[in-house]
């Protein structure tokens, strides 16, 4: 044994062994195994069952034997429907992120400070976020109905006109629509985040802050949000994946129209699959989603948040 093992050994006050090795290793897998193991069943064997479904043209019933190979993907990417599709949920990873980012940060800031009711304003911020996605889209599809809609019945009652065809009823405006839904229903999120990266933020900063006469917007610009970076980052991220994924609310609000104006990828796959019984076409689009998603992620990772990773190590 060399001298530096020999100290370490004498360090930590017994001498190592062998099986204390496998014995850690042991313990890794015992933890790792099952959560693999889950990971394995919901996560990679449907990715790989959509991507073997994708390369034949197969109507859900009978054996696999019509294998067209790549033809699928070539019909989803030169469909205008699904180009149509990947631009909406570009516009709403970019809406979501452009509206509930300011909005967050400044909800968060007031909050942070102490007033009256504080405990109620933060409740009733993230009781949308706690809401079922299904149920929260059925309160709004009440809503927004034409004519005996509270939304329609509150323009008429201040002399402005509603849609003609409703609020999602019609195509120029629907997609609109469904992004400030989502931004009621996911703003509690990112507040409570950024109140959470808030509590991060040492009083002596403020004081010091105060001590040179800085007021508070002055505190709040140099010291808060740039402070909260790291959370901001990581919401874009979180924000940023579900809008990638968002199906539930739009599908129970528009089902992806009108005239497939609020078309996402994951409606238009599960409109493919369940309604027209093309699976192939369905599972060829849940690949390229998949992919522009984890593509997204990789370079969001490697350039955004690779700053943070690097400073935590």
């Amino acid at each position: 044994m060399s001298s530096g093992a020999a100290t370490g050994a004498v360090a930590s006050g017994r001498p190592h062994r062998p099986h204390d090795t496998w014995r850690k290793w042991a313990e890794i897998a015992f933890f790792v195994t099952p959560a693999l193991a889950l990971m394995a069943l919901f996560v990679a064997w449907p990715i790989l069952t959509a991507a073997r479904f994708s390369l034949y043209d197969w109507k859900g019933l009978g054996p696999l034997d019509d294998f067209v190979g790549f033809a699928n993907y070539a019909e989803v990417l030169a469909d205008d429907v699904f180009r149509d599709a990947v631009a909406h949920n570009m516009i709403i990873v970019v809406g979501s992120i452009i509206v509930q980012l300011p909005l967050g940060v400044a909800i968060a800031l007031l909050l942070n400070r102490k007033m009256a009711g504080q405990g109620v304003l933060r409740t009733l911020i993230f009781v949308p976020y706690v809401l079922a996605e299904v149920i929260a889209g059925v309160i709004w599809f009440q809503l927004l109905q034409p004519e005996y809609g509270l939304i329609d019945a509150l323009m008429n009652g201040i002399g402005l006109s509603p849609p003609g065809e409703g609020w999602l009823g019609t195509p120029e405006v629907a997609l609109w629509v469904v992004l400030a839904v989502l931004t009621w229903k996911y703003l509690g999120l990112a507040v409570l985040l950024f109140l959470a990266g808030l509590q991060g933020v040492s009083e002596e900063l403020y004081e010091a802050a105060q001590l040179d006469g800085a007021g508070w917007w002055q505190t709040q610009w140099r010291i808060s949000i740039p402070l909260l970076g790291p959370t901001i980052r990581t919401w874009c991220f979180l924000s940023m994946i579900g809008s990638i994924q968002c199906f539930d609310m739009i599908w129970v609000l528009t089902g992806g129209g009108p005239a497939d104006a609020t078309t996402t990828m994951a409606t238009y796959l599960i409109d493919e699959g369940t309604n027209r019984h093309n699976y192939g076409i369905a599972g060829a689009a849940s690949v390229v989603l998949f992919a522009i998603a984890f593509v997204m992620a990789l370079v969001y990772q490697l350039v955004v948040l690779r700053r943070d990773t690097k400073e935590a190590a």
